[in-house]
């Protein structure tokens, strides 16, 4: 019976461990509720329907009072984000940037990374090329807010 009960709460413990820790990946989720069911089979087989049915219930019972006292507590806030990006890409007046003039890298180019031009930082994109920190580059076309460099030679 207490391998039976530590099927269950494995299983359960793994369904949260996916909601709070490991987002998105359903893998560790599916695993807990695999377990959780061969669990509740085991006690159908093992002990019978009225036993089974009781199992099933006190599962569920656990499981809705665990989620409500997660949101009661407020014990989600502590994984959440708080925080948002207000920023855009090349916010600023891009448009005063002609084609042919010339910046420095700050960053690597694989193909996108950042470029000083004019003393402020600007995202940039090569034409697919790597181009290392520190080279000097020059602009050679602006589409919308994207400003495409090429390195000087």
């Amino acid at each position: 019976m207490i391998g039976i009960i530590f099927l269950i709460l494995a299983g359960l413990l793994l369904i949260i461990a996916e909601l709070i820790f490991v987002p998105g990946t359903t893998f560790v989720g599916v695993i807990g509720l695999l377990l959780t069911i061969v669990g509740i089979f085991m006690v159908f087989d093992d002990y019978g329907n009225v036993a089974g049915y009781w199992t099933v219930a006190g599962t569920a019972l656990v499981t809705i009072l665990g989620i409500v006292y997660s949101f009661k507590s407020n014990s989600w806030d502590r994984f959440s984000l708080k925080s948002s990006i207000k920023s855009k890409v090349n916010d600023e007046d891009i448009f005063s940037f002609q084609v042919g003039e010339k910046g420095k890298t700050v960053s690597d180019l694989k193909p996108i990374g950042k470029a000083e031009i004019f003393g402020k930082i600007y995202e940039v994109r090569s034409k697919g090329e790597w181009i290392g920190a520190g080279q000097e580059i020059q602009i050679i076309r602006i589409d919308s807010k994207r400003i495409f460099v090429e390195p000087i030679k």
